[in-house]
């Protein structure tokens, strides 16, 4: 049975002002997958990500041409509900950045914001969001205590389960383990196995052993421009692009 596209992106061309970021950018990506893409910095992978959100949208000059879409829906459509898309579209960035609110309003924040007040349904999602993102057993006693008092590690899981408590359909991961050390970083990448099976997710990773670890597919951006993309153990075996191979082997970015 194939793969179902969740997200697409077809000739797409993305602008700051008058510098063009990424040029006619063609990718799929396949649901309940984790796709990472790599390539050295500049290169216009977290760009990318932003598009498939539209938190470019916020940024003032910016442009997009071409089509992205979402289950087939073109999401710079005129008139789309951009809330709503972001509610479907999960993100979680480079540095953890939790609220200066207890651990139980982090996660029950964007249940509060899109007007939910049921205690117990707020109760059951803050603990089924934390249990999802590996950390309930770590905090259920203290989840009217201050997130700032978490380890950077457990900060990016709260992230993690704070982006899952609207039970979006994708989750979008900015270098979410850069900030952490090798023990944090290992847990983060374990629970990218463990939420594939319900998320889409798409990966932005300096780091080609952590592409390898958690990727089915790899996607490999230079200078703004898609050079491949293939199943992660053909790109990081047989790459058919010099270029891609240069770049993972470490003889450039």
């Amino acid at each position: 049975m194939a793969a179902r596209i969740k997200v697409s992106a077809r000739n797409l061309d993305f602008y700051y002002g008058d510098f063009k970021a990424l040029e006619a950018i063609n990718l799929d990506f396949e649901e309940k997958q984790v796709t990472a893409l790599i390539g050295p910095s500049g290169c216009g992978k977290s760009t990318f990500l932003r598009c498939i959100n539209r938190m470019n949208d916020l940024i003032a000059g910016t442009r997009v041409k071409g089509i992205m879409t979402l289950d087939n829906a073109d999401i710079y459509a005129p008139g789309l509900d951009v809330v709503a898309l972001r509610r479907r579209i999960g993100m979680v960035f480079q540095k953890p950045n939790p609220f200066p609110k207890t651990i139980f309003e982090n996660v029950a924040y964007g249940l509060r914001v899109n007007g939910i007040s049921d205690k117990a349904y707020l109760d059951q999602r803050v603990e089924e969001s934390l249990q999802c993102a590996a950390l309930w057993d770590e905090v259920k006693d203290r989840l009217h205590s201050s997130a700032l008092g978490l380890s950077g590690g457990q900060q990016q899981r709260l992230c993690i389960a704070r982006a899952l408590a609207v039970q979006p359909e994708v989750l979008l991961m900015d270098e979410p383990a850069s900030a952490l050390d090798p023990i944090a970083t290992q847990k983060i990448e374990d629970l990218i196995h463990e939420l594939k099976k319900d998320f889409t997710i798409i990966i932005v990773t300096h780091s080609m052993q952590q592409a390898a670890r958690v990727s089915d597919l790899t996607a490999f951006f230079y200078m703004g421009r898609l050079v491949e993309v293939d199943e992660t153990k053909t790109m990081f075996t047989k790459p058919r692009n010099q270029q891609t191979e240069d770049y993972i082997t470490g003889r450039f970015g």
